[in-house]
């Protein structure tokens, strides 16, 4: 059971983090607009967070050693904890301005990820330093593509 809830928590996670620094980043470097930022937010925390769940329960669900309880358990320990560490990300938007706030969020993501990753390789008894920059380094990408995919949406179409 704990082997399922952990599956879940680290994806929804990891996924919470780098798919809501994308969308916000995105958003905001095509629109620069809080509303449409804070409203990607939310729609990521929720349908994002239902399709991680699904996601997980069908691939747990496809190898015949977990029961039907661990299945669940992977299930709705992705759904919280992506849905939660999502949401997250609103509380800098609606505390300062956008640019303060896209900083802050990156900050946050990156100390998440840290501190996880850390975790991760501690609990695998290896070095948290490649276990750390290994997930850094596709956060940083995640950033910095959708941040210039974002200024390339608004010069494109806006």
């Amino acid at each position: 059971m704990k082997n399922a809830i952990r599956k879940g928590f680290s994806f929804g996670l990891t996924s919470g983090v780098i798919t809501t620094l994308g969308i916000m980043i995105g958003l905001n470097a095509s629109t620069g607009s809080k509303i449409v930022v804070i409203g990607g937010i939310i729609s990521i925390a929720i349908a994002d967070a239902f399709s991680d769940a699904l996601g997980i329960h069908v691939s747990v669900e496809s190898e015949a050693k977990y029961s039907e309880k661990q299945i669940w358990s992977a299930t709705l320990s992705t759904f919280f904890a992506k849905f939660i560490f999502a949401l997250t990300f609103i509380v800098p938007i609606l505390l300062f301005s956008n640019s303060i706030a896209i900083l802050i969020s990156a900050l946050w993501g990156i100390l998440l990820l840290s501190i996880y990753s850390f975790y991760l390789a501690k609990r695998q008894k290896i070095k948290p330093h490649k276990v750390i920059a290994e997930h850094l380094l596709i956060a940083i990408a995640v950033i910095i593509i959708t941040h210039f995919a974002g200024q390339w949406i608004a010069r494109t179409f806006i």
